[in-house]
């Protein structure tokens, strides 16, 4: 069987994204952002996202087809985001891919949004090694899986129990003054800052935390701690080093996704960690897990920053993985599941 040609639709947030994979060759990559939208509210607003998607959906299909050198008629698969994600924004992907589908008499394949996170590395570093660890951070997820297969085996380790550390970003950067989206600007004013300035708290790392959440995330105290660290600077009327806070801020929270994603492959016995989600564009997340991991006879994988961002590739290309592995296309009466488990791979 040749290659599978899929087109793949992501919608879950606030991006509107298309791409096109044939195998796992990246033909095209469409992205529409309201993210300019949100700005003024500091964060995302899904009833905007959805507006945007709706206006989006269609010059974004035929930038990606008209990049890719092929029509609608040419692909094999469709493939879109089902959850989890923001209902609205979901429909708008899923309505669309079914409409897609119908139209041409192609297959449909409704995908988990996370696991898609983790496909999409096949597209730069080819087929991932079975098992891998996956440490997925972004703006609603701070998980750990477990990947025996990505089309079925997805195996939950540990999550986010309140704020995930995307979300951590945001409302850090927020206390700074530096706008939104916070991850990138953080990242950015940390590099002029000191990253041990502040002794920030390292969330679920006591040993009468790990007892109960060894492999679980928590950034909300974290959050608290720097806000409360920022009230008292501003009480003593003195100024706030906001490049030493941003680094320590970053600092304390790649320690925690580092320390827990080695200790989960150690124990596991798994000797490839794959970085995915939003927040895996930080450079000192990439740096410290690199190092670390390399130190213990780890390897990692990590796709080029464009590829961490929610994208309709990382769709495509858990759907071609699909198509390769004969796995039973979606129904065409699939919900927009915004609460989607990840062991729910497929609809």
């Amino acid at each position: 069987m040749s290659e599978p040609l899929v087109l793949g639709i992501e919608t879950s947030c606030d991006e509107t994204g298309v791409g096109i994979v044939r195998g796992n060759t990246l033909l095209a990559d469409a992205v529409a952002s309201s993210v300019t939208e949100h700005e003024r509210f500091g964060g995302v607003v899904p009833e905007v996202a959805s507006r945007a998607h709706l206006e989006a959906m269609v010059p974004t299909i035929q930038r990606a087809c008209e990049t890719a050198g092929v029509t609608l008629k040419d692909v094999d698969a469709i493939a879109v985001t089902a959850g989890p994600g923001l209902a609205g924004a979901l429909l708008v992907g899923v309505a669309s891919a079914k409409a897609l589908a119908l139209s041409l008499d192609k297959p449909l394949y409704g995908v988990n949004h996370l696991a898609a996170h983790v496909a999409v590395d096949q597209l730069q570093h080819g087929p991932l090694p079975e098992p891998c660890l996956a440490l997925l951070v972004s703006g609603g997820h701070s998980s750990l899986l477990r990947v025996t297969d990505i089309t079925t085996g997805v195996d939950p380790l540990g999550a986010t129990i309140d704020d995930a550390a995307g979300e951590a970003f945001d409302k850090v950067a927020r206390l700074l003054g530096l706008g939104f989206p916070g991850g990138p600007a953080i990242d950015r004013t940390a590099a002029s800052g000191n990253s041990v300035a502040i002794d920030f708290p390292r969330g679920l790392t006591s040993r009468k935390d790990i007892e109960r959440h060894r492999f679980d995330f928590s950034f909300s105290g974290l959050k608290t701690a720097v806000a409360r660290w920022i009230e008292a600077r501003e009480r003593a009327g003195e100024s706030v080093p906001v490049a030493d806070v941003a680094a320590s801020f970053q600092e304390a929270v790649a320690d925690v996704l580092v320390r827990k994603a080695l200790d989960a492959a150690t124990s596991e016995g798994i000797d490839s960690i794959v970085l995915g989600g939003g927040v895996a564009a930080n450079s000192r997340l990439r740096a410290m897990l690199e190092e670390r991991a390399t130190a213990v006879g780890v390897r990692v994988r990590v796709p080029r920053p464009g590829l961490c961002t929610d994208n309709g590739a990382m769709v495509a290309a858990l759907g071609s993985e699909m198509v390769s592995r004969g796995r039973a296309p979606s129904a065409l009466d699939i919900p927009a599941d915004s609460s989607q488990p990840v062991t729910h791979v497929l609809w």
